[in-house]
């Protein structure tokens, strides 16, 4: 068996947990971007409840920006400032951890101030100097694999975080491409990462996303993200990545593969019980 190196996150409250083997499992959950601050509250407050209740580490996220929507009209977010403040107070009064997307290595101080754990989007994975930016904040950075990036290719992203100083590395499943406007999930992937000795997150929200599939803004199939993730939770990770969402038909980005908030609490149980089943943990 492959020696993961746990990755601490550290919580607002003191407490912080570890992502890895033998770790109870984490969900990173929230909204694509961040609508409003009323919307983001709603949904880290009830997640925070129904990951307690589970046992499930939880991490709230929202992008502050989404600066790879596919038309230039495509809402993105509030932006670095705004976006930073309304996560920064939902860390503070709610005691979650947070994460959030970097684009550009500029964000990367003022993102490091806020954050819990740093995202680097999947169509940036390769960008050298901004993994090397992300690793010398000394916060976890959450790197999701390209679509166009073979699993075992993401060794060379692993050692240019490494290389930069870090050893908070957590690698994201999110498919890849197949033909136009369309995923696929291969399941190889996840102990192929998991090989890397990282701990290996699922997003199983992307990973049902048909990029482009809708014009001028993407597409998704979400009534797939319940056997993607049941599958992926089988083969053995770490933790999940979902975009979840009160009416995902009203979101104002990615709502065709987001999950609905009140459909999550169902899944999260028969994931546990799955995994249970699989590794003895819960």
């Amino acid at each position: 068996m492959t020696e993961i190196s746990p990755v601490t996150i550290e919580s607002p409250a003191g407490t912080g947990f570890s992502v890895g083997s033998d770790q109870p499992l984490m969900l990173i959950g929230g909204p694509c971007a961040l609508e409003s601050e009323d919307l983001a509250r709603t949904v880290a407050t009830q997640m925070k409840e129904i990951c307690s209740r589970l046992g499930i580490n939880y991490v709230f996220k929202a992008s502050f920006d989404k600066a790879n929507r596919t038309s230039i009209t495509s809402y993105r977010g509030p932006g670095l400032k705004d976006g930073l403040e309304i996560l920064g107070r939902l860390r503070e009064e709610l005691q979650v951890p947070v994460v959030s997307d970097i684009h550009e290595v500029h964000q990367v101080e003022a993102a490091s101030k806020v954050l819990d754990i740093i995202q680097i989007p999947a169509f940036l994975c390769r960008q050298t100097d901004l993994l090397s930016a992300a690793a010398k904040s000394g916060k976890p950075v959450n790197v999701k694999k390209g679509q166009f990036v073979s699993p075992w290719d993401m060794k060379n992203v692993v050692n240019k975080l490494r290389e930069s100083g870090s050893s908070k590395v957590m690698l994201v499943e999110r498919g890849a491409s197949f033909g136009y406007n369309n995923l696929v999930v291969d399941m190889r992937s996840l102990p192929i990462m998991r090989s890397l000795g990282c701990p290996v997150v699922f997003d199983a929200t992307h990973s049902v996303q048909l990029p482009g599939g809708a014009g001028g803004s993407s597409s998704g199939q979400r009534e797939f993200i319940a056997p993607l993730t049941r599958a992926a939770i089988a083969a053995g990770i770490d933790g999940l990545f979902m975009e979840i969402h009160p009416d995902p038909d009203k979101a104002l980005c990615d709502g065709p593969n987001s999950i609905p908030l009140d459909q999550i609490e169902d899944l999260l149980v028969q994931l546990l019980r799955i995994r249970e089943a699989v590794t003895g943990l819960i």
